[in-house]
């Protein structure tokens, strides 16, 4: 579908340009104005992703709001721009989360506040052109440029061993892309010279070509996620990262690496896909039972939602590799929804940790006494973190439990303890925070959530409940680009393509 107006351009491209201008004139001594700019930019980046939502056709696969200029002429790059049922909730997912953590931090960070606003601003932008690239290259720089702002976010603005934490994030994950960047240049050559994902896609690789491919793929989009082993990464990442920092992370940017294998693992090399998936299974079934239990060990707050957001994701990943449309949805579905969620539980213990200044979980108690309205939001968004029916961290993971009972019941079993370790570990953490009479003077001295921390977990509270209610919306728009991505994969196995019965 070619449309008149680029929406997907301005929502790039809005809040990039908003913060280069806010680092400009922006500064401390402005700071009101610098945060009035930062969100005028970010509600505005949101409103161009809602006709995305209103024009976009459920009915086909084909890649739509295209556009196409050329940007390397020589290299044959372009400045290719589409969405299909894959990407489009993860645009305006992004703009909404943006615009939750310009609000959060209103009044919350008082140093470098334009620099602040700026890099949440232009790290939107990098990540919705990830996920609105269909040119490999392309795709490959937005993916890397987003490393710089959080990069900063978490060195700048984080906690006390935030440089070690800012550097374990960045290595991690630029080592993880270097072989990528090989295999993006392999397709290259072996496509002629086209940096077309499409035409990647269309390729008659050998098998091992495709291994190789797909081991140089897993090595970037692991780390992403992250998948177990290459996930100790991001629980340092969040504990030194800011509020702000941390619901991005985990709202958006662990995306990027599960978007990264529909996009580029599972068509490109869909016989490896095939071949590996008991591995990807094995793998997402540890994060999800091993890391559970792990999580419920934790005694700090920031550290236990990180592990669960480990465990989350290997829900994503087990969903992907069951090659069935109810486990894509799910997966996907459950991206989405751990976007609401994971970034709300951070809020949360970012109000606590604004008034407290601590982030243990033995430094709390009897918060409910004394801070009544946020100890509901904090249930609900607990309650949706394990699993609870009507609220949208249910939706997915019921989806992906029930393919994964289809394909195997002993892989479905064991995905299933994720419902009862989440409910064990954010249950628990919940009950020694909230519950019981108030533990010590600085609990006793809490005051309840302002309107600018009731708007901002309201939101996502709509948001969650809307989701666990109502998934069709979401589900109807993918529908036609999982199946059409199924299909794809389904046809290129070996045995099909060796015309073997």
């Amino acid at each position: 579908m070619q449309q008149s107006f680029a929406y997907l351009s301005w929502a790039i491209w809005i809040p990039i340009v908003s913060g280069l201008v806010i680092l400009v004139v922006g500064s401390d001594a402005r700071a009101q104005l610098t945060r009035w700019l930062a969100l005028i930019a970010s509600l505005a980046a949101l409103t161009v992703t809602i006709p995305l939502i209103q024009h976009f056709d459920n009915g086909t696969a084909a890649l739509q709001f295209v556009e196409h200029a050329v940007w390397i002429e020589r290299l044959g790059a372009n400045y290719g721009l589409g969405i299909d049922g894959l990407s489009l909730w993860l645009i305006p997912l992004t703009a909404f989360i943006t615009v939750i953590v310009v609000i959060a931090g209103w009044e919350v960070v008082t140093q470098r506040v334009a620099q602040y606003m700026a890099a949440f601003l232009i790290l939107s932008g990098l990540m919705v052109g990830a996920f609105a690239a269909t040119d490999g290259l392309l795709f490959y720089v937005f993916f890397e440029a987003t490393l710089i702002p959080m990069y900063l976010i978490i060195g700048i603005w984080g906690g006390p061993n935030r440089v070690y934490a800012a550097f374990k994030f960045f290595l991690y994950t630029l080592a993880g892309s270097l072989l990528t960047l090989v295999a993006i240049i392999y397709l290259w050559v072996q496509s002629g010279g086209s940096f077309e994902i499409s035409t990647w896609q269309a390729l008659p690789l050998s098998d091992t070509e495709q291994r190789l491919l797909f081991v140089a793929f897993l090595m970037a989009f692991a780390v992403k996620v992250p998948m177990w082993p290459v996930h100790t990464w991001l629980p340092d990442a969040h504990v030194e990262a800011p509020t702000g920092g941390s619901v991005v992370l985990a709202a958006i940017m662990l995306k990027l690496g599960c978007y990264g294998f529909l996009r580029f693992s599972l068509p490109i090399a869909p016989d490896a896909s095939h071949d590996l998936s008991g591995f990807m299974i094995a793998l997402s079934l540890i994060a999800v039972i091993y890391i559970g239990f792990v999580a419920m060990v934790q005694t700090d707050m920031k550290k236990l939602v990180a592990y669960s957001s480990i465990a989350h994701m290997g829900f994503v990943i087990l969903g992907f590799f069951i090659f069935d449309t109810l486990g894509m949805q799910g997966a996907i579905v459950q991206m989405i929804s751990h976007g609401f969620v994971s970034g709300a539980m951070f809020l949360c213990i970012g109000v606590m940790y604004d008034r407290v200044h601590s982030r243990q979980i033995a430094d709390y108690g009897g918060v409910v006494n004394t801070m009544p309205r946020f100890a509901a939001f904090f249930l609900l968004f607990s309650m949706a973190n394990c699993g609870l029916p009507a609220t949208s961290g249910f939706v997915g993971e019921f989806w992906v439990i029930l393919s994964a009972v289809q394909y195997q019941f002993w892989i479905g079993l064991l995905a299933a303890t994720a419902l009862v370790l989440g409910a064990a570990y954010s249950l628990w953490m919940y009950k020694r925070v909230a519950f019981g009479a108030v533990a010590n003077d600085h609990v006793a001295a809490l005051r309840d959530i302002g309107a600018r921390e009731f708007l901002t977990l309201a939101l996502l509270a709509v948001a969650t409940l809307f989701m666990g209610l109502y998934p069709k919306p979401f589900s109807d728009a993918m529908q036609a680009s999982i199946v059409n991505l199924e299909q794809h994969v389904a046809i290129h196995k070996k045995t099909e393509r060796r015309g073997e019965p």
